[in-house]
């Protein structure tokens, strides 16, 4: 080769070189893609950059984070999975991404659906605007599914977009978040900052409340929708872990969401991933190949027009925990004992909410057993409590007889949460309604048939909390549970909304042993206008 035509070939090769660092950022070389500039105030939105392989007939995605969460969420560190390559899967595949900032971005606690619904609202108009008028499809993780649906529905920003699929979105709510407004979490929740709007929505009482105005509107049929879900419950001895095996008496979950909760009675169910969790679900390389294929039109037709009144959603409560909760002052022990009937495997699992305490646990025979010490993250869309200290007693076989718990902090004001939970071969169910007329919130509380509780004497305690956390009405009855199952009412409470209702059941088996069991549900209570 000629000296000249080796000069011309580095020249072109060199031109070429400068072209591609010019329109990929450089931050992709390092297998890390960022949007070119990010704002972080609730309200803002920015472009990611413009891929070199754009396709124009593909509509941009609009990215909605969860709860707590922010844009970075699509692109940064995820709490347990690394780095979040979305943005880079969409990238390489052509797509014009967009990131949004909601009310949640500043830092201060999560706001409600409604609340970050109409905010999101005014941002697609702004988008839309911006491509031309060209509708959008979006891709929403967790709580950020009920938050486009809020936008779309009720705010009208259907005209904005074609295309919503959710992943791993509580659309029928999440006990999780009912145990956050529990009698047993009220002080510990209070003091973690969680008895916020975005929390208090999560519950599933609130979101049956939710439903019926959103599932009957004619707005639901203007977009199409598809859902995703997981039922891996994360890594091991995590505070995701853990919040998965205290929704395992609901179902199948991911770590914070039922399965039976991410599907909507008129989107099209891709699939259930059971090594997906509720973190690694809204990463790229877990399922943007799967659902890209629905993000290459913005076209609505085929879109559901009927409500499935088939859907399998949860009615049944299935208790195998026995839950405590209160205040910690410093420097004094405090025990909270509970009973095991049969031995069984158990997880006994304390939150505080500080790291200045000790706790330890005693079987009925003096054993004393250290707790592991866990730190959750402090991403709230991952944790059922950001900040809380995890204290964790995991043990095979737990021997017959009166355990103990003993605590203690340093702290000036602290709270905990116990949850006790075995592996009953046997629970007790709570059939109770999300959403009823005061004269009509009866429930019923079952045993399995080979339960040891029939014909036994059983003392219900209830204890039922309003929106704010305070006890509003409580009761204390003993029945003859006959037949396995005993029914009951709910006391009166003031006025419509959202309770939490907290039941203790506590009886004496056939055989001598004592059972007790805890039942925690929200339930909308709608009063009569006399």
């Amino acid at each position: 080769m000629k000296k000249k035509q080796l000069l011309v070939l580095l020249r072109q090769l060199f031109v070429l070189l400068m072209a591609i660092f010019l329109i990929i950022p450089n931050n992709a070389f390092a297998g890390k893609l960022e949007p070119p500039s990010e704002k972080f105030t609730p309200g803002d939105w920015f472009l990611g950059s413009t891929p070199p392989n754009l396709d124009p007939n593909k509509p941009p995605i609009v990215f909605v984070q969860g709860k707590n969460g922010t844009s970075a969420g699509w692109y940064g560190e995820t709490t347990y999975h690394g780095t979040n390559d979305m943005y880079t899967k969409a990238y390489e595949a052509g797509y014009q991404t967009v990131f949004v900032q909601l009310y949640d971005a500043a830092g201060k606690g999560s706001a409600s659906q409604y609340a970050n619904g109409e905010l999101l609202a005014s941002i697609l108009a702004q988008i839309s605007n911006h491509f031309g008028g060209k509708k959008v499809n979006i891709v929403a993780h967790s709580k950020g599914g009920p938050d486009t649906q809020a936008a779309l529905i009720h705010y009208g920003a259907h005209a904005y977009v074609g295309r919503v699929i959710t992943l791993g979105s509580p659309h029928h709510g999440s006990h999780l978040a009912d145990l956050s407004y529990s009698w047993y979490a009220s002080w510990l929740a209070s003091l973690l900052g969680q008895k916020d709007d975005g929390t208090y929505s999560l519950q599933v009482g609130e979101m049956a409340r939710f439903r019926s105005v959103t599932d009957s509107s004619e707005n639901t049929r203007k977009n199409k929708y598809y859902t995703v879900a997981g039922t891996s419950k994360g890594p091991p001895f995590t505070a995701l872990a853990l919040g998965g095996l205290y929704l395992s008496s609901h179902g199948p979950n991911d770590g914070l969401v039922n399965e039976w909760s991410t599907q909507l009675p008129y989107a099209t169910h891709l699939f259930t991933d059971s090594t997906i969790d509720h973190d690694n679900i809204r990463m790229g390389s877990a399922v943007f190949s799967r659902i890209e294929p629905y993000l290459r039109t913005a076209s609505t037709e085929g879109a559901t027009t009927t409500i499935n009144q088939s859907m399998n959603l949860d009615e049944t409560l299935k208790s195998s925990e026995l839950i405590h909760g209160g205040t910690l002052d410093p420097n004094d022990w405090v025990e909270e004992s509970f009973n095991v009937d049969e031995a069984t495997k158990g997880n006994i699992v304390l939150y505080t909410a500080t790291d200045d305490g000790e706790a330890e646990l005693i079987s009925p025979t003096g054993q004393v057993y250290t707790a592991s010490f866990l730190t959750p993250s402090d991403q709230g869309e991952t944790s059922l409590f950001p900040s809380a200290s995890i204290q964790a007693f995991e043990l095979e076989k737990m021997e017959p007889g009166k355990w103990t718990v003993k605590m203690k902090t340093k702290a000036e004001k602290d709270a905990y949460l116990l949850i006790s939970q075995f592996d009953d071969t046997e629970p007790i169910e709570l059939d109770m309604p999300e959403k009823a007329k005061q004269e009509d919130t009866n429930f019923k509380i079952k045993a399995s048939k080979q339960n040891k509780m029939q014909e036994s004497n059983i003392t219900l305690e209830i204890h039922v909390m309003d929106e704010k956390g305070n006890l509003v009405a409580q009761s204390t009855s003993k029945e003859k549970l006959k037949s396995a199952s005993l029914s009951g009412e709910l006391p009166d409470v003031p006025k419509s909304g959202v309770y939490n209702v907290s039941i203790d059941v506590t009886g004496e088996r056939s055989d001598g042993t004592t059972f007790q069991r805890s039942l925690v549900q929200s339930i909308y209570i709608e009063k009569s206008e006399n």
